[in-house]
């Protein structure tokens, strides 16, 4: 048997074994249990400062002083 021959057969067979596996693992990890804080946390980003916003700055003196002239 050749060596090409053999190499694509056993990627056409354990690769995508050890492939499907590897994709199973990674779905078990992120699915873990101890991981739901994690995801709870990552998921709220958005609305930590939800009730103090960024300050305006057209409120600023010196723009508006800028503005004038």
């Amino acid at each position: 048997m050749e060596e090409y021959t053999f190499l694509r057969q056993l990627a056409d067979s354990w690769g995508l074994v050890a492939m499907f596996v590897f994709f199973v693992g990674i779905i078990a990890w992120a699915l873990r249990p101890g991981s739901r804080k994690t995801h709870e946390d990552t998921a709220n980003i958005p609305f930590r400062h939800e009730d103090k916003p960024a300050p305006d700055d057209t409120d600023a003196p010196a723009q508006d002083e800028e503005a004038r002239k």
